[in-house]
């Protein structure tokens, strides 16, 4: 399977369905990937990208602090394929193993690990949105959308 490297763009919410979704870019590419994500995992994947540091760990600080406490690091995060509208994922271990994971919980764990996230070809062909260069400026306004929002807006 062919893979390419993505970056996060940032989590926004949707309207009118209030629903979040995190946005994230092919790099060196024009493709983007909107994946929706449930309002928790919308923040943590937030939190991240913003540094912010919870008085007690959340579930993806646990887990890193889990591996880091076994010894054991992330190799990659795969976002893998799309059925049914659900996206699926894999974190990968460092020595070959393989977890299955939502793709939500494999970027906020990615974020917080600098694993880098890597989009199957057939996920970016299938569920993959071309953004041709003249259009960079309705990405920057999405951009400066994203850095006037905080992690709490996503909470209910």
């Amino acid at each position: 399977m062919d893979f390419h490297a993505i970056d996060v763009v940032g989590v926004r919410v949707e309207m009118p369905s209030n629903q979040p979704i995190v946005l994230l870019k092919e790099i060196g590419g024009v493709r983007y990937l909107p994946i929706w994500v449930g309002a928790v995992e919308a923040t943590a994947i937030a939190f991240a990208q913003q540094g912010v540091k919870p008085p007690r760990p959340l579930t993806h600080d646990l887990i890193k602090d889990l591996l880091t406490a076994i010894g054991t690091d992330i190799d990659s995060i795969h976002l893998t394929d799309i059925k049914d509208g659900i996206f699926y994922a894999a974190i990968n271990l460092k020595g070959g193993v393989k977890v299955s994971a939502r793709p939500s919980d494999a970027i906020a764990i990615a974020l917080r690990t600098g694993a880098p996230i890597l989009a199957s070809e057939e996920l970016l062909a299938e569920a993959g949105i071309e953004i041709p260069d003249q259009a960079e400026d309705e990405v920057e306004k999405f951009k400066e959308f994203l850095d006037q929002i905080n992690p709490e807006d996503f909470l209910s």
